[in-house]
């Protein structure tokens, strides 16, 4: 009988791990480097890795959650933001990730031994290349996370580390390669059909797909090689992309635990909004709340336009450059992007059906929405009721005034993810139609050639992510606001006269009731174009780019912000010193800088205890100490 030769740098019971997940070898009781070829097939292979991609809830809660979308600053959660790595967080991504390359080239390897032996099938080919495509994905993700990481891992035990350079070329090539060798005529078999739980193995799906991810490792290239970025962009943009989301690569969740499990389904996770978030939905797009929410439990809570809230310094942070810190937003913004309330849930709103009652087991922790919060230094009590309230919340450390705040422990306070992406029902999305549009929108800002305008380009971003959300009809009067968000950002393109230093606006002092007026400023982002620009058109784009990737790609978000440092990213609270973030202080909280924020996830203590050699070379590809806080090659140093 034929035996195939699997080569791994991982161990033998790593990869039987793997070959478990699939029914196919349920009941192989074999070394798996023995398997023969009747129970190893490149389709079995590839559906596992794909799947098991998805991260079951632990691997999801630690990376997805706690690390991606907490440094895409998409929700509430400390941790990574504050400066501080978990290596066990790192392990449970690193150690899967690592399993599902193992996976993915040991389907490589398989194609490429039976071409070489002349023992192929009509698919061979077409199989060959989706695994080369998915294969780039997965390695553009351990790099995006990491930095250096071995490209040829499977063919040693203690393989070596490549430089990132050296990673997204190797990428870029790859993808061109297998997008050009894939037969898009072949039309799968049913039982083919039912192993590509991403495209039913589709191939025209598959090439666009390695074209639309072209466009996206292509662009991450700008500021670092932008000659290879506008080369490589430039060739793929003229092939067939993600357009609708038909094409989109996506994959269906389901209840459980297992790695299909949705990514955002444990319920001790709270998931509330982000500051960052709530400074760029407010105002935006000139679309009225009364307009949106159009039930009348929710017209009283609804605020003037100049509304800043309570003043409430003694209970929360002012060391941020959000330009509202200190202050609480007690009703709903008289204007805010269409998609907010569609992905955040007012604080209190149990009438809603997606209002979010996690956890299950304990329903104090979303029944009640008023809380007292600690005397304060005057010894004036003050009962903060957060029904119906639209705040974000900032990291970092709030020193006393987050020990004396008890709303900050009550998460039926706060705007909170809904429910329909917390309950395993929806579709994860890798790639949306919309980020082809973006990306497109930000060649033609840069002057490389490309099929359409900028603005023809990120309309049309725009206009698939509101149809996902079902909002198209705010479309009209969203893309021609002149009104600026909390960030001084418009939505219409053509508007890009810059927003004043700041505006007043009214507020209540939460303790006395006494009425005043604030000049609020807006934010100066040190990170981009040294602050001088908040409503150019990049500006426009990323800021659209963000809010459409919420909530399926905080990675990507966290890419952007790393690269361009855009969109706007408040500093986290430095009420005291934060020890992961040295360079942040009580003196610079005002000025952005790469310093403040995380740029990577250290390795875990797994690669520098297994493979010294790889871990040293890794370090030195870094091009600078193995730190949180140390950025990748291909994003901004300063």
């Amino acid at each position: 009988m034929k035996r195939i030769l699997i080569k791994s740098g991982l161990s033998l019971a790593t990869f039987s791990m793997l070959l478990s997940a699939c029914n196919k070898f349920e009941d192989l009781n074999k070394n798996p480097k023995e398997a023969n070829e009747s129970q190893v097939q490149e389709e079995f292979l590839i559906n596992g890795s794909i799947i098991n991609a998805q991260m079951d809830p632990g691997v999801a809660e630690r990376s997805f959650v706690l690390i991606w979308k907490a440094a895409a600053h998409q929700q509430l959660d400390d941790g990574i933001t504050s400066g501080i790595g978990n290596d066990e967080w790192s392990n449970a991504y690193y150690t899967s990730c690592t399993g599902w390359l193992t996976s993915i080239n040991a389907a490589i390897q398989l194609s490429e031994q039976k071409i070489q032996a002349g023992s192929v099938n009509e698919y061979t080919s077409n199989l060959l290349q989706v695994a080369r495509i998915w294969r780039a994905y997965l390695l553009s993700e351990l790099s995006d996370n990491y930095g250096p990481v071995a490209i040829d891992a499977y063919k040693s035990t203690n393989p070596d580390f490549a430089s990132v350079k050296d990673v997204y070329y190797y990428l870029l090539a790859e993808l061109k390669d297998a997008s050009a060798k894939l037969k898009t005529d072949q039309a799968p078999t049913e039982a083919m059909k039912k192993l590509d739980p991403a495209y039913n193995y589709d191939f025209k799906k598959w090439q666009r797909y390695a074209n639309s991810m072209r466009l996206r490792l292509a662009m991450r290239l700008s500021e670092a090689d932008p000659a290879k970025a506008k080369a490589e962009f430039e060739a793929a943009v003229s092939g067939d992309l993600i357009t609708d989301m038909s094409q989109a690569f996506q994959v269906q969740e389901k209840p459980g635990w297992d790695p299909l499990t949705g990514v955002m389904s444990r319920e001790w996770n709270e998931q509330m909004m982000s500051t960052t978030m709530e400074n760029l939905y407010n105002g935006l797009g000139g679309v009225k709340t009364a307009d949106q929410l159009t039930d009348a439990v929710y017209q009283p809570y609804i605020r003037p336009a100049d509304w800043a809230g309570l003043q409430l310094t003694d209970h929360f942070p002012t060391t941020s450059n959000d330009p509202l810190a200190g202050f609480w937003f007690d009703g709903l913004p008289q204007t805010i992007d269409p998609r907010a309330y569609k992905a955040f849930i007012p604080g209190g709103d149990f009438s809603n059906p997606n209002f979010c009652r996690y956890p299950s087991w304990n329903r104090k922790a979303w029944e009640q929405t008023a809380r007292p919060l600690m005397k304060n230094s005057t010894d004036t009590a003050v009962l903060l009721d957060g029904k119906m309230a639209w705040n974000g919340s900032t990291n970092g450390d709030w020193g006393d005034k987050g020990t004396n705040n008890r709303s900050y422990f009550w998460p039926a306070a706060y705007p909170r993810m809904t429910q329909q992406f917390r309950s395993s029902t929806s579709k994860r999305i890798f790639f949306a139609p919309w980020e082809v549009q973006f990306l497109i929108a930000e060649a033609a800002v840069r002057g490389w050639n490309v099929p359409v305008s900028a603005k023809a380009a990120y309309e049309k971003g725009i206009a698939l992510n509101f149809e996902y959300w079902g909002v198209s009809n705010f479309l009209g009067t969203y893309l021609a606001s002149s009104d600026y968000n909390t960030v001084g950002t418009s939505v219409n393109f053509d508007h890009i006269a810059e927003p004043p230093v700041s505006h007043t606006m009214n507020f209540k002092n939460g303790y006395t009731g006494a009425a005043g007026t604030v000049d609020i400023k807006y934010p100066v982002n040190n990170l981009y174009k040294n602050g001088s620009a908040k409503n150019d058109q990049l500006t426009k784009i990323i800021t659209q780019k963000y809010i459409a990737q919420m909530p399926w790609l905080p990675l990507e978000a966290w890419n952007d912000q790393r690269r361009l440092g855009l969109p706007f990213f408040e500093n986290p609270n430095v009420e005291q010193a934060l020890p992961g973030l040295p360079a942040l202080s009580s003196s610079n909280y005002m000025t952005s800088s790469v310093k403040n924020f995380p740029q990577r996830i250290k390795y875990p203590a797994l690669v520098r205890n297994t493979n010294p050699k790889g871990y040293d070379q890794a370090v030195q590809n870094l091009g600078g100490a193995e730190e949180i806080t140390t950025p990748l090659w291909w994003a901004k140093k300063q």
